[in-house]
């Protein structure tokens, strides 16, 4: 059932990615794998997925230890500065650096590993309350204090969209998003470079790509609804 699920999604990224003159290979599906146990993992997996995305260190650890090695995991939820150690040099990208604060902590412990992290600033462009990022307004001055850190490299930028009944309801957050990207692409500062936008989940995702998403992050419409109460 999962294999099917994920097949559905990719047609779907297919089809929006011919609505908009792309192509398929220009997009990432990024299976959001939170809470979600290793046995489907490895069932999504085995459809040629390598690209898992968790919101929770801890969880996020105990995976990279039994999963397959050629797996790029992405940091996709919310990273706390004391639990920064425990993820660099061990995921392949970290999509939710919303303060000049963190990026200074993974630029830290980056250098103490000998190791380049790459990172994606997230923005809160729908300025939601219950959620982090920084403002369309001030990502322009924090891209250029962040891209003078050593051993980190920004790579693009993220957002999380409200949750809508109608997702043509997002399209503008996702227009924004991209508008800035190119805005600061222009800008040709060193270090920075705009290949990525991770925008779009389950509900929205579709809509994202027609607008631009190089990677998007889809939990439910490949696994399922979430169990917290595991």
């Amino acid at each position: 059932m999962l294999a099917e699920n994920v097949k559905e999604v990719q047609k779907n990224i297919e089809d929006a990615c011919k609505r908009a003159g792309r192509k398929p290979e220009e997009v990432e599906l990024i299976a959001v794998s939170k809470t979600k146990p290793v046995d489907q993992l490895l069932e999504v997996y085995d459809t040629g997925i390598r690209a898992f995305g968790e919101n929770y260190v801890q969880e996020l650890t105990e995976k990279i230890e039994v999963l397959p090695k050629d797996i790029r995991w992405h940091m996709i939820g919310h990273l706390q500065r004391n639990k920064v150690k425990y993820i660099v040099g061990k995921v392949a990208l970290i999509h939710s650096v919303d303060s000049l604060r963190l990026a200074e902590e993974i630029s830290k412990e980056a250098v103490k590993k000998n190791t380049c992290a790459d990172i994606l600033l997230e923005v809160n462009v729908a300025q939601e309350e219950n959620k982090f990022g920084l403002t369309l307004e001030n990502t322009m001055e924090e891209v250029e204090k962040i891209a003078v850190l050593p051993n980190i490299h920004i790579k693009g930028l993220m957002t999380s969209t409200p949750f809508v009944e109608n997702p043509e309801e997002n399209r503008k957050y996702f227009r924004q998003l991209r508008q800035l990207s190119v805005d600061i692409n222009e800008k040709n500062i060193d270090n920075v470079c705009m290949d990525i936008l991770s925008m779009g989940m389950t509900n929205d995702y579709i809509v994202a790509v027609e607008e631009g998403a190089t990677m998007v992050r889809v939990g439910t419409a490949i696994f399922g609804a979430r169990n917290y109460n595991k």
